[in-house]
């Protein structure tokens, strides 16, 4: 079969046109082109936007570990939580508490320093038991130990400071009641429990009254 040539150099069959080997080539060559230069474009879009994002991160101001951290408690707050350790409760009487913590803070301008010294030293060794806490410390630091003596006291035995100068703050409250309370009463001199005279007596029985009435009649005494 016979090819045509037409005007534009292009070869054409009956069946259909014939490309050139030079126009596949022109075509390839521009396509090529054009995919660099949209990865070029890309890229530099790429580049900008990375730029962008690290300047907006070296404006942001970094965090401050220090200014995160919460701060260390103070006051009563640090002398209720380490009152709270030593006793092994976390519930404590807060007026008592707002009692025991001035009158030592009174007793001892050191107080609550070694109330601050206490609470990191804890931190510090938080495997040690509350028991064990003054035999820790007597060796290295005995102005802590006698700390702990002092708070212990004051919770248990509703003490503070020494003879003659001895404060009461505490005896219906006084934690050392706690462990035979279920079985014991609050000693007292009326041998029963404080403020009990606050409660009015359970009636006395009909058959009481009358065997007493007859007694009487009888010039009986029942004391």
């Amino acid at each position: 079969m016979t090819d045509v040539t037409q005007q534009d150099g292009t070869a054409h069959s009956p069946d259909g046109p014939v490309d050139r080997p030079g126009r596949r080539r022109f075509v390839t060559l521009a396509c090529a082109t054009a995919a660099t230069l949209a990865f070029a474009m890309a890229g530099r879009r790429g580049t900008q936007s990375a730029l962008g994002i690290a300047d907006v991160l070296a404006a942001t101001p970094a965090a401050d570990p220090a200014a995160s951290a919460a701060p260390a408690q103070s006051g009563y707050a640090a002398f209720l939580a380490l009152s709270q350790h030593l006793t092994g409760r976390t519930r404590l009487d807060a007026v008592l508490g707002q009692r025991i913590y001035a009158a030592l803070a009174r007793a001892s301008s050191q107080f609550e320093q070694n109330v601050g010294a206490l609470n990191a030293w804890l931190a510090a060794h938080g495997g040690v038991p509350s028991d064990t806490v003054t035999a820790a410390l007597k060796t290295d630091q005995p102005e802590l130990a006698s700390s702990v003596g002092d708070i212990m006291r004051a919770w248990y035995l509703g003490l503070v400071g020494e003879m003659p100068n001895v404060q009461v703050l505490a005896y219906e409250k006084a934690l050392m009641f706690d462990p035979v309370s279920d079985v014991l009463t609050i000693p007292s001199y009326c041998r029963d429990v404080p403020f009990y005279w606050t409660t009015k007596p359970a009636d006395m029985p009909a058959s009481t009254v009358a065997a007493m009435s007859a007694a009487r009649n009888q010039g009986l005494s029942l004391v």
